[in-house]
């Protein structure tokens, strides 16, 4: 066993026990909502529910519904997480979906009152990634059913069929949002790579041909239009054209609401976590498609290269938030969702290119995400640190911040880690 291969094997049990003893009884003992249906996903420092917060979501409701999907597929003899899985998805379809014009609602009360019935791309498509793991993981047939039915929905009102690609944020009724803050004169790398993740999915679960040609039409766009070939990067907001624009704070997504450090003046900036995201889900897409990883090595070495030279904090470990297209990072605070992306990414380039590295790089992140983002008693991450790894936002669960990234980063790495402990490098 090379020296690699035994670190990776403690790694790897580290991992399980974080996955099955940290997220998921975190998840399980407090997330479902036995008042009212669907999920609670707002817990602070300590993990106690935040009382002023329990709006539900499309973003973190799907992301929960995937991950009790995950949690009984892992766990198949426990009766209660397909249980769970089967209460967020009458929750979903009885409150979120809209039974005038189709498609789910932005936002909606503790009880299911909807607050923001507004058709924003990105929750569509999680909407898409959640019912269809859900379908494969429980072979319940509404998954699979309203999963087809919100894809066809896009197809009519969303994409462009003159330029290429998505439009990404509408009103209730499908008709196209206002320019700037609304930001309906916008497409972005963020929007279409969750697109790309979800016809993935459906892909896979319905078998159909129609859901692999559309994915292949979404990941031509983003290779073609929305990364910057020149640097080795994704970019970031992007007019109707596909010209990069400055990127600015848009209504109904997580940049407008975060915390932490901030670029004054609106630029065109690349997101480390992107860029190492959307390597891996390409990788996964191929997957599906039947496609030659060895295909896309060169997109996955320069996405994940650059994020390694510009985004990894080779003092500290962990990885940074945002930064130019060429040279050092701007944002140095490390938030979870970009680490729990880095995992899985850097073993994924490991695995094709067999440069170690890769390796390096994820251990660098795992240490750092082990030692500073996870509570140490209660085993779900922590949403925002300083560089240095002090707590900034402390809270474990948030409006956007469910089991999801988490979950799926410490998953996936095991499954990694799994195939380079039985030979499966690049080298």
């Amino acid at each position: 066993m090379t020296s690699i291969q035994t670190r990776l094997r403690q790694t790897r049990d580290e991992l399980a026990r974080h996955l099955h003893e940290g997220i998921i009884p975190f998840w399980t003992e407090r997330g479902v909502d036995t008042t009212y249906g669907g999920y609670l996903t707002c817990f602070d420092a300590d993990g106690n529910l935040d009382v002023r917060d329990t709006d539900k979501y499309i973003v973190t409701q799907t992301r929960m519904i995937w991950g009790f999907s995950l949690f009984h597929t892992l766990n198949p003899d426990d009766a209660r997480y397909l249980a769970y899985a089967r209460h967020g998805v009458d929750f979903f379809i009885d409150h979120f979906w809209d039974e005038v014009h189709g498609g789910w609602a932005w936002r909606v009360a503790r009880d299911g009152t909807v607050l923001d019935n507004g058709k924003v791309v990105y929750g569509q498509s999680f909407a898409i990634y959640a019912l269809a793991q859900y379908a494969l993981s429980t072979g319940d047939t509404r998954g699979l059913d309203y999963a087809v039915r919100t894809f066809d929905l896009l197809q009519r009102y969303c994409a462009d069929v003159a330029r290429g690609g998505y439009y990404e944020n509408l009103e209730p009724d499908w008709t196209l949002s206002a320019a700037g803050f609304h930001a309906g004169d916008r497409k972005s790398l963020d929007i279409h790579m969750h697109l790309m993740e979800c016809l993935t999915t459906l892909a896979a679960a319905s078998g159909e041909a129609i859901y692999r040609r559309r994915l292949q039409e979404v990941i031509d766009v983003i290779l073609n239009h929305m990364v910057d070939w020149e640097h080795g990067c994704g970019g970031n907001q992007y007019d109707l054209d596909f010209h990069p624009l400055p990127a600015i704070a848009i209504r109904r997504t997580f940049n407008a609401e975060r915390d932490g450090e901030a670029v004054e003046e609106p630029v065109d900036s690349t997101s480390y976590g992107h860029n190492i995201e959307l390597a891996w889900l390409v990788l996964q897409a191929c997957e599906v498609l039947g496609q030659n990883p060895d295909d896309y090595e060169g997109a996955v070495r320069s996405l994940v290269d650059h994020a390694m030279r510009y985004g990894l904090d080779r003092e500290y470990g962990g990885v940074y938030r945002d930064g130019p297209h060429d040279g050092p990072a701007w944002v140095k605070d490390k938030e979870f969702w970009q680490n729990a992306e880095a995992l899985v990414g850097f073993l994924d380039a490991y695995l094709l290119i067999g440069d170690p590295t890769y390796v390096e790089a994820f251990e660098l992140t795992w240490d750092f995400v082990r030692e500073h983002m996870i509570h140490d008693t209660l085993g779900e991450w922590r949403t925002l640190l300083s560089r240095e790894g002090e707590p900034l936002v402390s809270d474990l669960g948030t409006p956007w911040k469910a089991c999801y990234h988490s979950g799926r980063a410490v998953y996936e790495a095991i499954r990694r880690i799994d195939r380079i402990l039985s030979g499966g490098t690049g080298e």
